[in-house]
């Protein structure tokens, strides 16, 4: 499949998880990808794993937390590209805190990076998006549609990005824009290799985010992405669609 050919998009967090495996996804597939991360060698990996494929792709170093760090990247890639035809928002942090525990900094950072983040990224690509009738993916959570012990601040900022996504499909739809959320469950990504749990942590909870069949590598959810920014998605709009293994089912 070549859904892709002579298209642009961009990838947050590109440089492991999710981010990593859309990007490659998107590039098998013919697109020219713009891969952003916080960490420069990382993107630089991706976009090398790319071109051994024979894919397109550039790095491009980004805090999408910080307003005027996405606004470059976003002139950096239509300055590369000269267009943009979608949006993947897969940048993103977790942590595990006891709710009393939680210290206002953490509140801060999860949701600057996670929410205010997106809606950075979406603001600045809209105006290219429209030229092209382009597509946003964001990044929710099955912690956006139930309960997660320990996971407040993370669970506010995806339920956050499930409530703007839906309002920017609405919002563009009829300008041809469309917005949709994955919400991923148990998915084997470096960032959940990292995960400390507070010593109040009552494990007996943790089969409420532990997928049925086991947890899966990131390819299982770039596969719906590329499905959601194809043309494949054309008349899916501001849905959020599970990929978590039955986990909430």
């Amino acid at each position: 499949m070549q859904r892709f050919k002579g298209k642009v998009v961009l990838v947050t967090g590109a440089g492991s998880g999710i981010g990593r495996a859309s990007a490659t996804r998107l590039a098998a597939e013919g697109g020219s990808v713009f891969c952003v991360d916080l960490d420069g060698d990382a993107a630089a990996a991706t976009v090398a794993e790319i071109a051994r494929e024979g894919g397109s792709a550039s790095a491009w170093v980004c805090d999408v937390g910080n307003e005027s760090s996405v606004c470059e990247a976003i002139e950096a890639c239509i300055e590369a590209y000269g267009s943009l035809f979608g949006l993947v928002n897969m940048a993103g942090i977790l942590r595990f805190d006891d709710t009393q525990e939680l210290q206002t900094e953490q509140w801060q950072k999860i949701i600057d990076v996670n929410l205010t983040g997106t809606m950075f990224l979406c603001r600045a690509a809209l105006p290219h998006l429209l030229e092209t009738k382009g597509s946003i993916v964001n990044a929710a959570s099955t912690a956006a549609l139930s309960g997660l012990p320990c996971g407040l601040a993370y669970s506010a900022s995806k339920g956050g990005v499930l409530a703007m996504t839906r309002s920017i499909a609405v919002e563009y739809a009829k300008r041809g824009v469309r917005a949709n959320c994955i919400c991923p469950g148990d998915i084997n990504t470096g960032m959940t290799d990292k995960l400390t749990f507070p010593e109040t942590m009552d494990y007996k909870l943790m089969p409420r985010i532990m997928s049925l069949s086991g947890a899966k590598d990131p390819e299982v959810v770039a596969g719906v992405i590329a499905m959601l920014v194809s043309d494949d998605g054309a008349h899916i709009t501001g849905e959020d669609i599970r990929v978590d293994g039955g986990t909430l089912s």
